[in-house]
């Protein structure tokens, strides 16, 4: 794990407040212009763990921005909203990306928004096709899970959001409220730098959840429970001959995309 301390740091409720009333609002103003915005990043974690979310602030896990998944289709859409709602695009990381991304600011408030269209590229490149449906207000369980888990130069604050998630949410063969692990795992299966990836930070959550204070031995345990059992998923999921083809090869050569993190 790195020492990088973007989103740690202490943090006030009236700070958090001011980033979760926002995301509130950019949401009822997409669905009301019938725009599907679906939250990833902190927030997401937040607002899908109601039991254990408080522990992003006790942990010193600090919001730094609101990001969002979206579909292509609907980039003028977006830029239109955020536009009446405020903000001013960033349109140099729109060309360099490609179409794949937009950043949106209001500076006199702090805030900073992100929206990757199509997919979450970083380390590992994880696609939304079909997918943005499933869930709502945000990704789902199993895409937030492979969100944290691709990149390889993992933060304390990926580790914290984890660990929230493995708390809050059972393993299973659905999405409804549930990880699905069987997806995660047949994506793993057919790439093995990702598989490498996940399973390394994977391993790297269920050690580090023993040294907060902030859980309970019964929430360590938890989590060391959880992270058995999707490795033990990953590990019994047949794999391609691709990915056969690769293990053949390790860690001798890079099997990830290096990434500057934004924001």
């Amino acid at each position: 794990m790195t020492n990088n301390a973007i989103g740690m740091g202490e943090q006030g409720q009236a700070e958090r407040d001011k980033f979760e009333n926002e995301l509130k609002r950019i949401l009822k103003a997409s669905e009301e212009k019938g725009i599907l915005l679906r939250v990833i990043g902190s927030l997401a974690f937040q607002m899908h763990c109601p039991q254990f979310g408080h522990l992003q602030a006790a942990m010193g896990r600090a919001y730094t921005d609101i990001d969002f998944g979206a579909y292509g289709k609907q980039t003028k859409q977006i830029k239109e909203l955020m536009a009446s709602l405020g903000y001013k695009e960033n349109r140099e990381v729109f060309i360099v990306s490609e179409g794949e991304r937009s950043i949106f600011d209001k500076p006199e408030a702090g805030l900073h928004v992100d929206v990757f269209y199509e997919k979450l590229d970083f380390c590992h490149a994880i696609y939304w096709k079909d997918r943005l449906e499933t869930d709502s207000p945000t990704i789902p369980l199993a895409e937030l899970l492979l969100e944290k888990m691709q990149i390889v130069q993992i933060n304390e604050k990926d580790i914290i959001d984890t660990i929230m998630l493995l708390l809050e949410h059972p393993l299973g063969d659905i999405d409804k409220e549930t990880i699905n692990i069987k997806r995660v795992a047949v994506i793993c299966a057919a790439d093995w730098g990702f598989w490498r990836t996940v399973t390394m930070n994977l391993e790297k959550v269920r050690a580090l959840a023993h040294h907060y204070p902030q859980l309970t031995d019964e929430q360590k345990a938890k989590v060391e429970s959880q992270v058995k059992d999707a490795m033990a998923r990953l590990e019994a999921e047949p794999k391609s001959m691709g990915w056969k083809l690769r293990a053949r090869v390790g860690d001798r050569v890079k099997w990830y995309k290096d990434v500057d993190e934004v924001g």
